[in-house]
């Protein structure tokens, strides 16, 4: 049971090695690059919620036509 155990902490620190060394890897962004990646999420967001609520309005509208 104990050759197991030794066995699997291995395994784990093999595994957060290969995490750490491949964390090391990635390019971050700049504070700029983020402010701008975060607003043009923002403003998509925006957009898709407006595409959404006219959606939402036109169904309402016609299928209020549809009941009456």
């Amino acid at each position: 049971m104990a050759a197991q155990t030794d066995a699997q902490k291995g395994k784990l620190r093999a595994y957060f090695r290969g995490v750490k060394s491949e964390t090391k890897k990635v390019i971050w962004p700049t504070r700029k690059e983020l402010i701008n990646y975060t607003g043009v999420v923002i403003f998509m967001c925006l957009i898709v919620s407006f595409v959404v609520w006219l959606l939402d309005l036109g169904i309402n509208r016609l299928l209020g036509l549809i009941v009456k």
